[in-house]
């Protein structure tokens, strides 16, 4: 499919008038917004006088030079059309065209008008794998190290996250809340380290909180047993 978007309606007409009239009276909603992973539906409102018998509308963006996809495009009463628009569709300005044609297929009236598309983009997800707390039984006092990679989703897959402050928690057996012990950055790849000593058996998680264009993100969590008394900071 070309540049645009080509949808027709059908009406019931009356009789002949040799005063033709076209005009998109309504597109709604303006601007259409579409959030990343949705779809909005922008409906269409041709006005015709009675002499029309078919009206065609097409959409395309308003610089000509996108093709797109293939839409489900909804037919509606009268000279109303409902098209859906997601957030592979271009972004700014788009111009809508109707054309009017006559009983014998002939094109007797034409009429545009300008509308926007904005893409409101979420929050890239991000995931942490492979966390560990090293290692699982250690004495009192030891040091207990640990590791994991934070990475976020991207077009073409996961990728690394650079330079993000990850937190380590830890919750003793026993105990319903949990109390941070150390954080590190990622390094180029999304690697992070960390260490805590050993006081009281219990359990490890990583956190990342996240940021204006990434999504938080929780480790599985990690079991050590310690040999010695409770854990005191």
């Amino acid at each position: 499919m070309g540049g645009a978007m080509l949808v027709s309606g059908a009406g019931a007409a009356s009789a002949t008038t040799t005063d033709t009239r076209l005009a998109i009276r309504d597109i709604s909603p303006n601007p259409v917004v579409v959030k990343a992973g949705s779809e909005t539906t922008a409906y269409f409102d041709v006005g015709a006088s009675s002499d029309v018998q078919k009206v065609e509308l097409s959409v395309a963006p308003a610089s000509g030079f996108h093709t797109m996809r293939t839409k489900s495009v909804k037919d509606l009463e009268g000279w109303r059309f409902a098209i859906g628009f997601n957030q592979n569709d271009p972004a700014g300005k788009w111009k809508a065209t109707a054309v009017a044609f006559d009983s014998a297929g002939k094109q007797i009236a034409r009429d545009s008008a300008f509308f926007s598309l904005a893409i409101v983009k979420g929050k890239a997800d991000t995931r942490i794998t492979g966390f560990n707390a090293s290692p699982s039984t250690v004495r009192k006092g030891k040091s207990i190290y640990f590791s994991g990679t934070l990475i976020e989703k991207e077009r073409r897959g996961w990728d690394g996250v650079r330079n993000a402050k990850v937190n380590i928690y830890y919750r003793a057996n026993g105990s319903s809340g949990w109390k941070w012990v150390d954080s590190d950055r990622t390094s180029g790849s999304g690697k992070f380290y960390a260490e805590t000593r050993a006081y009281k058996s219990g359990t490890f998680k990583a956190v990342y909180s996240g940021s204006s264009k990434l999504d938080d993100a929780t480790s599985r969590t990690d079991y050590v047993r310690v040999y010695g008394s409770t854990w005191r900071r």
